[in-house]
């Protein structure tokens, strides 16, 4: 039977290197060029600050260089020119973040703790990302929440400069981790490793990677091969998994010069090659990036399921045969009621009854293969790239509902994994875009709430329904504080009162719009600044308040203890488990 590896295991994040000291921070971060600074003393001390706050984050000995930069901001581009601009031609915070989120989650399938889309925000406090607070708080006091922030904003290079701390500061919690596995091998970290010891750290770090702080889970599995292959089904492929990043090191390694590592060069040769401490710290890290797309396999198995069950193409299954189907498998579609609503994965406005949306759903930290505390490794997001494509073509914060409906009726909708269907936008769609366009002054706003839900009902598979921020949260199961899995009963209970009728019913061309769009809500949350933009069409909106941003003051509360609130060690196929 295949499982999947229970998500909301943490393990801790520590802090490797003291922060250096000004001079040296300098070092790390590439000199701005005099024509790109600022004219006033006041934009000349913004980017010294964030030069300063860039070296303290990377002073484990990171580097960023100029080509690094450069394609970091060649990959913000098209979502950073459509976002809207102060008097000073840059973007403000909220922004920033908007664009991290957007920057991690198309490149890795990474969601970042602290810039979760579902985060609330006000405009007296925005709260601090804990990657960033935690780790590095001067980051946070220097340059998010610096005065000059307020005066100028953020251009491409500064959100950069960002970025790469954020990849830096994951990278360093990857290195803890490795560090403490390496000290249960009791293997000095200068130690030269060969294929077979590779492989063996490799296989510990991922165990520790998936199961988090479970220390005595962890401890179980290692000490019993068997044990581990069974609470790991598929174990192999994961194995070959690792097999294949440590070739993929070792083939970019053959291909470049020769670069001094800090724990010892990595020697040896194509028939015999030895790795260094660093050079295993490098594989981990191109794990974290890569094992979005190796797991996005049993995210395509997931949505061919749940696909099945949508014969109306709406994007929404009934909770009842979702929970049926759960009976019936055994080891999937098995969350709490309680705990679907929290995710924002619950539709309960359809007099059809309460339904699951398949894309908030497939997003849903549950079904995040890796949770720790400062990022979530999840299933691939199929909405950034209709976003990206009209973002590309647009150019611009708002654009005209003629422009849109032209550039959507040239795409295509899923009707399964493999086949496609041509969009047809009908009369209600339309009205209702040209609605939002009339409410923000003649143009829809690309970064707002409404346009989001108009995509949502237009591609229902693929872009998840995007909720008032605040309403619901990013929690990973043991984060949550009721039941997060549904007990037998409860399911059986659901999947009894199943309608056939409604079940069987195929698709139409003409759905039954206001019923199918009994969600639709008019409030309106922009999520980036266009009330500082020079574009001022969204004057006339009622609301602007803010949608996918963080509030990230305090620390997630972690429970430890199982389902039962025994606190003992179940393993993954007593729990709601991953699939490999």
């Amino acid at each position: 039977m295949v499982h999947r590896i229970l998500s909301g295991i943490f393990f801790v994040f520590s802090t490797l290197c003291p922060v250096p000291s000004q001079g040296s921070a300098e070092g790390f971060v590439a000199e701005r060029k005099a024509g790109s600074l600022r004219a006033s003393v006041d934009a000349a001390n913004f980017q010294a600050e964030i030069r300063k706050a860039m070296g303290e984050a990377l002073g484990c000995g990171g580097h960023v260089t100029e080509e690094d930069l450069q394609h970091i901001e060649l990959a913000l581009r098209p979502t950073y020119r459509t976002l809207p601009k102060n008097a000073h031609g840059r973007i403000e915070r909220r922004s920033l973040r908007h664009l991290a989120h957007r920057y991690f989650n198309q490149k890795s399938s990474l969601v970042i703790r602290g810039f979760e889309p579902s985060r609330a925000v006000n405009d007296s406090s925005w709260g601090s990302a804990e990657i960033l607070s935690e780790r590095v708080p001067g980051f946070v006091e220097a340059v998010l929440e610096s005065r000059h922030v307020n005066q100028h904003g953020f251009d491409v290079r500064d959100a950069a400069y960002v970025i790469a701390t954020i990849e830096q500061l994951v990278f360093d919690s990857e290195g803890a981790l490795l560090t403490m596995v390496y000290e249960t091998q009791q293997k000095p970290l200068d130690h030269q490793l060969g294929t077979q010891e590779i492989g063996q750290v490799l296989e510990h770090y991922i165990v520790h990677w998936l199961m988090g702080d479970d220390q005595h889970g962890i401890n179980m599995l290692l000490a019993n091969r068997s044990l581990l292959e069974t609470a790991f089904p598929h174990w192999d492929v994961l194995v070959n998994f690792l097999s294949g990043e440590v070739k993929t090191f070792q083939f970019e390694r053959m291909h470049a010069p020769t670069v001094p590592r800090s724990h010892g060069h990595a020697g040896g040769n194509a028939l015999a090659p030895q790795y260094s401490f660093d050079d295993v710290h490098a594989i981990a890290g191109g794990m974290t990036k890569s094992f979005g797309s190796f797991w996005e396999s049993e995210c395509i198995e997931m949505k061919e399921s749940l696909f099945a069950m949508d014969p109306r193409r709406e994007g929404r299954v009934p909770l009842a045969q979702f929970y049926g189907t759960g009976l019936d498998a055994e080891w999937r579609f098995g969350e709490s009621e309680s705990y679907l609503r929290e995710l924002g994965a619950l539709d309960e406005t359809s007099s059809r009854g309460k339904q699951v949306i398949i894309p908030n759903y497939i997003q849903a930290a549950s079904n995040c293969i890796v949770t720790t505390p400062h990022y979530m490794v999840c299933c691939h997001n199929d909405c950034n790239p209709i976003i990206q494509h009209i973002e590309t073509a647009v150019e611009s914060p708002s654009a005209e509902p003629d422009q849109l409906c032209a550039l959507v009726n040239n795409m295509t909708s899923a009707t399964s994994i493999d086949d496609e269907v041509a969009i047809k936008i009908g009369s209600t769609l339309k009205a209702q875009l040209e609605s939002i366009a009339s409410s923000h002054g003649g143009k829809v706003p690309l970064h707002g709430r409404l346009f989001l839900q108009w995509l949502h009902y237009i591609f229902p598979r693929e872009c998840p329904f995007p909720h008032k921020s605040g309403t619901v949260a990013s929690v990973a199961p043991l984060e949550y504080s009721g039941n997060y899995v549904a007990t037998e009963a409860e399911m059986r209970a659901h999947a009894s009162v199943a309608s056939s009728s409604d079940l069987n019913t195929s698709f139409k061309d003409e759905i039954e719009e206001p019923q199918w769009m009994s969600q639709w809500s008019e409030e309106e949350e922009l999520i980036a600044g266009y009330e500082s933009s020079q574009d001022t069409s969204w004057r006339s909106t009622a609301f602007f308040a803010l949608l996918f941003l963080a509030s990230l003051s305090g620390a997630v509360s972690f429970k430890q203890k199982g389902p039962a609130g025994s606190g003992d060690f179940l393993l993954p196929t007593h729990r709601k488990a991953h699939a490999v």
